[in-house]
């Protein structure tokens, strides 16, 4: 919803919520229902309001518990049956610097002021603790924002009493903890109210009037900036930027005006927006976040244009590069395609409002962001929060590396008549084994972020994966995969829940980047293998049909079930009676 794209209009949203909600409830689009708490120490109700609005133009439809005023503490450390009756997959706990009711004396000396800072953080983390252990989901907990007077005035900061400078202490202790422990996540409120000027965040009318910590206008903006972390904990980061060049990685067009009359670089002050544009766009490829190019231009142009010799961003960061004349809907939906990723994982960027409102009516599912001018490019892109990370694997950083071995795998399939052949070529290794404690945050971003190859789309939390990793009612199943060109890392998870003499199939995903390689026949015959050795005999698997996985739906078939039920929505049961003589389906990969 436009309404709700950075940059949007707070006030407009504010006024119109009822309006917003009820036009994004009438969405014909499949989301996911999550239950998230809210835990608050000031007045949460409008933050809800507005949340929700951000949480449904994500795909999320949330069901909230909120807090009575206050009560965050108590909520979290207590015997609370209304919690625990929601059964929350998420918590919230919305506290700020008006929360920390005692400070440090102008003056006290250093063991006093660590003392107390550990009182504080030993408050906070006791809650933490008592949250995880009670229900076992994610907790994303504020930091402070500083206050907004300053007693001591700039001595507020390096004085070891100082106000600031003991929030600042206290909000690096969070750090640690999140440092440490998994599905334990900050929001940010520190650099928000210093975005959004402390003076207007922290106007003391909103708090003695109406108890929120900040004042009403930055509920859109702080909402928008929760929402972020939310949709990323349950998969709904988009994956790839796909960038025109002309006007938007540099100035200028490279086709009129050639290669040497390109601004980029630091000659002149346009110049040096463009560079750092494009380390800004650079960086992303550290989080594993894929480039392409979408450009209406002679190949070669954009080619020599990406060649300037101040241009930060090179031909070999881009895993796909369309420069033709096409309609840029088609070359983007080709890009999807050719990356096996879904349209609505794309970013396109591009700083011509016609061609951005195209693709927006051609494939209403990729995100479009409205760009200003060139130096407002990163702040648009940056607060729209669509690669937010709230875990950052060796996967992720070798995202790129993967999928350009991949373009090497197709350049050497083109070289073979027989795809057997190929395969063999390619020298795969799997590694399938039961999940382990370094792949369970791995899994659990796969489990969210698949699917294409997702045959019950049921999604898992870390904290969910590693319950169930631990419980003997339960096969689990990764499989790394890799091969003479690269590793493709953890690309395929299996969970099945042990019944008697039934396995039953609660998931089974895989990543597309490696489909028709064998890796599902790798598995299958692992787990054939893991039911065997503790005397099931039968596997029962499910298929739910969405919109997005139809790609799977024989995939039992193909793997030897049988269906048993069906209905005419098009779920299906299938049915696998291990025979005593279980032949292996997997071919080109060791194991």
């Amino acid at each position: 919803m436009r309404e709700l794209e950075y940059p949007f209009d707070s006030e407009a949203v504010l006024k119109n919520a009822k309006k917003l909600r009820r036009l994004l409830l009438a969405e014909k689009t499949s989301r996911i229902r999550k239950r998230v708490a809210v835990l608050g120490g000031s007045t949460t109700h409008d933050i809800l309001r507005i949340l929700e609005l951000f949480l449904l133009n994500q795909g999320i439809e949330p069901e909230f518990y909120e807090s009575e005023y206050g009560q965050y503490y108590e909520d979290a450390m207590f015997e609370n049956k209304r919690l625990e009756a929601f059964q929350p997959e998420v918590i919230y706990i919305h506290t700020s610097s008006r929360n920390i009711t005692s400070f440090p004396a102008p003056g006290a000396d250093k063991a006093s002021v660590d003392a107390m800072l550990e009182n504080w953080f030993c408050r906070f983390q006791g809650m933490w603790e008592a949250l995880r252990n009670r229900y076992g989901c994610p907790v994303i907990q504020n930091n402070f924002e500083p206050p907004f007077y300053r007693i001591m005035g700039n001595k507020e900061s390096s004085d070891i009493s100082g106000r600031i400078r003991f929030l600042t202490r206290l909000n690096e202790r969070f750090y640690q903890y999140a440092d440490t422990h998994d599905n334990f996540y900050i929001h940010d409120i520190h650099y928000m109210a210093a975005s959004y000027g402390l003076e207007r965040w922290a106007d003391p009318f909103y708090w003695h009037m109406y108890k929120y910590c900040m004042c009403l206008q930055a509920i859109p903006e702080f909402a928008c900036n929760l929402s972020h972390i939310i949709k990323a904990i349950f998969g709904k980061n988009k994956k790839a930027f796909v960038l025109d060049l002309d006007n938007t990685l540099w100035g200028g067009i490279v086709g009129d005006d050639g290669v040497e009359n390109l601004e980029i670089g630091q000659e002149t002050s346009m110049g040096q927006v463009f560079s750092e544009f494009q380390t800004y766009l650079k960086a992303h490829k550290e989080l594993g976040v894929l480039l392409s190019v979408c450009s209406k231009n002679e190949e070669e142009n954009a080619l020599a244009g990406l060649a300037h010799p101040e241009g930060i961003l090179r031909p070999e960061d881009f895993i796909k590069i369309k420069a033709n004349w096409e309609p840029k809907s088609r070359n983007l939906a080709e890009i999807a395609q050719e990356l096996n990723l879904l349209p609505e994982s794309l970013v396109f960027v591009d700083d011509n409002p016609a061609e951005r409102e195209i693709v927006r009516s051609q494939l209403p599912g990729t995100a479009v962001p409205d760009l200003k001018t060139p130096e407002q490019y990163i702040r648009i892109l940056d607060r729209s929060g669509f690669f937010e990370v709230v875990s950052l694997s060796e996967d992720d950083r070798k995202r790129n590396e993967m999928y350009q071995a991949n373009l090497l795998r197709e350049r050497q399939q083109a070289h073979f008549a027989d795809y057997g052949e190929y395969l063999t070529s390619l020298e795969m290794k799997g590694t399938i084994k039961a999940f382990e404690p370094v792949y369970m945050a791995r899994i659990a971003q796969l489990t969210n972020k698949s699917n294409q190859f997702n045959l019950t789309t049921k999604r898992y939390t870390q904290s969910e994966i590693e319950q169930t990793a631990a419980s003997p009612d339960y096969i689990t199943l990764y499989g790394r995969l890799e091969d003479k060109f690269g590793d493709n890392g953890v690309v395929s998870v299996v969970i099945g829940n042990k019944r008697e003499k039934q396995l039953h199939v609660d998931l089974w995903i895989m990543s597309c980047r490696v489909l028709k390689r064998d890796m599902e026949y790798a598995m299958m015959d692992q787990l054939v293998e893991e039911c065997q050795s503790v005397g099931i005999s039968t596997i029962i698997g499910y298929y739910y049909p969405t919109a997005k996985n139809r790609m799977v739906k024989d995939f039992y078939q193909l793997q030897g079930f049988r269906q048993v039920k069906g209905d005419q929505e098009g779920n299906t049961v299938w049915q696998f009676d291990i025979p005593e003589n279980y032949q292996k389906k997997n071919r080109y990969i060791e194991t």
